[in-house]
């Protein structure tokens, strides 16, 4: 093993992940390289320079860990290996080399709340309970009656206990039943944990995304979760099918011994200066304050991602709300901001109901790149690709299958990059067969129709990221909330050493205005597809207009 990564105090950017834009590539969709219909490593290997002309900072990369891919990755059985369907050790070496020789950062999916069964550490607990690893996931006897211990619920459906007829016991598992939980009241399995993560970073990835960061710790005494309070209803963490949501989840997970835990990952990741953490925090009721508590201070995550704005409405008020709560409750934490990924309906066909699609498309990746926070840009966004409609014989997804047809799953956000539009299957993949469907409105949007094509949706993001790092103010500034007559307009100042500017949105399919606060005289900064001007102190903003003005 190599050791820990020096620092030049003078090279290293320790803050770069502060307003850094992250693409996120679902390996199985970007690009298949040896043609068995799976996206691979060296297939991203090979598109990289299309992300590095993108603008974007940094790549997450979901998992591509070894695993029997019963929830495609996020299922782990080895920690350290790479999945023979992505390729091998030395061709994720050489992705991350090219990423750095073109100036991108990696970021890896990081799955630790449980493993795959299939894992040998799961193989062993379940033997027996006196076994080494016997308590190394979380166990527990059944009722008197031979029911599950409590009412604890799988995100996926049913009850979050399987019964194993070796221990005669139950196992907790939060997602799929072949998904256990890691006991990390056990610090065996911090060590372990914490030892597989250290074996990337001595690898060269520069930060970790945190899967579901806050389900790590449960309560020992397992005491039953109380009913939701119908005011605190809310379906961000899961479908609002699900029964879930019935739930507040007080004792199956975000337990106050996470923080301790965080606090060892933290010391770890500042041996290696100027990598990052960003946690994905699953829980209604109670995200802000656990994000506040995560991301506070320099002892925890550098930042959160947020479920915000992966659900609710595209409206000024909701989005007012949600930075208000954000900028008052947690002042000192730093949110990772998205409008799509991997596991929701894509925010175009999500939000984009009213039929003005491409003016739509356009306000929100205005808006999204001018708020407060980093942001996570899922691959096709910048193509303004839709959600894919498939046939339920098409569907992959166990989540989407469960709870079919109300539900349909996350394999309308994955299907495969579109790279050419009269190639077959977008050029994404030689193969016969693919492992999701290429859609065929999808080739309407590929790149090679959009690139060096004035006025394309891609060709906008490339001028929008461009225009980002111009201005200090919007990567690391500082947000206030500005009042607004119109109810659909929403309006802040971005504010960061010495720059100042104003940012105005219309969220609403009509025309609206915007009234100059006294004492502001903004001049027009030159943000792509910006037309609007400030005429007698008031802004006139076409439907979806957007103004970004420097004070």
């Amino acid at each position: 093993m190599t050791e820990p990564k020096t620092s030049d105090e003078t090279t290293i950017d320790r803050d770069w992940w502060r307003g850094a834009v992250i693409y996120q590539i679902y390996p199985r969709s970007y690009q298949d390289q040896n043609g068995d219909g799976v996206g691979d490593l060296v297939g991203i290997t090979s598109r990289l320079d299309y992300v590095a002309d993108l603008g974007v900072d940094a790549i997450w990369l979901s998992p591509v860990f070894t695993s029997p891919m019963k929830d495609f990755g996020y299922d782990v059985s080895d920690y350290r290996g790479i999945d023979p369907s992505f390729g091998t050790l030395e061709d994720f070496d050489r992705l991350v080399q090219k990423a750095h020789s073109l100036g991108l950062k990696v970021i890896i999916d990081q799955v630790i709340s449980h493993s795959s069964d299939k894992h040998a550490w799961f193989a062993e607990s379940r033997q027996s309970r006196t076994n080494p690893r016997a308590d190394w996931y979380v166990w527990a006897d059944p009722k008197p009656d031979g029911t599950p211990p409590n009412n604890w619920l799988s995100i996926f459906g049913g009850s979050a206990w399987q019964w194993d007829s070796r221990r005669m016991q139950y196992y907790m598992h939060n997602f799929l039943v072949s998904q256990p939980d890691l006991n990390f009241h056990n610090s065996a399995v911090q060590d372990a944990l914490l030892s597989d993560m250290r074996f990337w970073l001595e690898r060269g990835v520069d930060g970790f995304r945190l899967d579901t960061v806050n389900f790590y710790f449960h309560s020992t005494g397992l005491e039953s979760n109380p009913v939701v309070k119908p005011e605190d209803f809310n379906a961000s963490t899961a479908p609002a099918v699900n029964p879930y949501n019935f739930q507040e989840h007080l004792f199956d997970k975000s337990r106050p011994e996470n923080l301790d835990f965080l606090k060892r990952l933290r010391a770890m990741m500042d041996e290696y200066p100027g990598t990052t953490t960003v946690g994905e925090i699953g829980d209604s009721q109670h995200q802000l304050a656990i994000m506040s508590q995560y991301t506070s201070g320099d002892e925890r995550l550098h930042m959160a991602y947020t479920f915000d704005y992966l659900g609710g409405e595209f409206s000024a008020e909701h989005f007012r709300n949600s930075i208000a709560a954000t900028e008052a409750g947690a002042p000192d934490g730093w949110i990772c901001l998205a409008f799509s990924n991997h596991d929701v309906v894509r925010h175009v066909s999500r939000w984009a109901t009213h039929g003005q699609e491409a003016a739509f498309t356009r306000l929100a990746a205005t808006l999204i790149l001018a708020m407060r926070g980093s942001v996570c840009l899922y691959q096709g966004e910048e193509l303004g690709l839709k959600e894919a409609e498939l046939a339920f014989e098409d569907l992959v997804d166990p989540y989407g299958i469960e709870f079919w047809p109300q539900f349909k799953g996350r394999d309308g956000c994955r299907t495969p990059m579109v790279w050419q539009a009269h190639a077959a299957n977008g050029a994404f993949s030689t193969a016969n067969r693919t492992w999701l469907p290429v859609p065929a409105e999808h080739l309407l949007h590929a790149v090679d129709t959009q690139d060096n094509v004035e006025g394309s949706v891609l060709e906008f993001y490339r001028a929008l990221l461009a225009f980002r790092k111009l201005h200090p103010a919007l990567v690391k500034g500082s947000i206030v909330l500005l009042d607004t007559a119109d109810p659909d307009v929403l309006a802040f100042i971005r504010e960061h050493e010495g720059e100042r500017l104003l940012c105005v949105f219309n969220m609403s399919e009509t025309a609206a205005e915007f009234a100059v606060p006294d004492g502001l005289s903004p001049v027009n900064a030159g943000c792509p597809g910006v037309t609007a001007a400030v005429i007698d102190g008031e802004i006139d903003l076409e439907p979806f207009g957007a103004y970004i003005g420097v004070l």
